[in-house]
């Protein structure tokens, strides 16, 4: 199978992108209107962060954004979450 060129790339894409950047729009909108302040709550910080990844150019974005939503990793993690060790 050969590689699609970039413009290939962006037809097959393009209707799913404009949809999830629509949903996502929708969600921002309906938090506006919300009652409330939000502006400094460290989840909606998240958000910012990454709008502002996917704004960027490059691969990664995917990584990148998966990394602003995970944990920090921690050693003693199974400790922390109280998990029974293993064998």
């Amino acid at each position: 199978m050969a590689t699609m060129t970039a413009s290939e790339a962006l037809d097959h894409e393009l209707p799913e992108l404009r949809a999830a950047l629509l949903q996502i729009a929708a969600q921002l909108d309906r938090l506006d209107r919300a009652q409330g302040e939000i502006t400094d709550d460290p989840r909606m910080r998240a958000v910012r962060q990454a709008i502002d990844v996917l704004a960027g150019t490059g691969a990664g974005r995917a990584e990148q954004i998966q990394l602003i939503f995970s944990r920090p990793h921690e050693e003693d993690w199974k400790r922390k979450l109280e998990m029974p060790s293993g064998t």
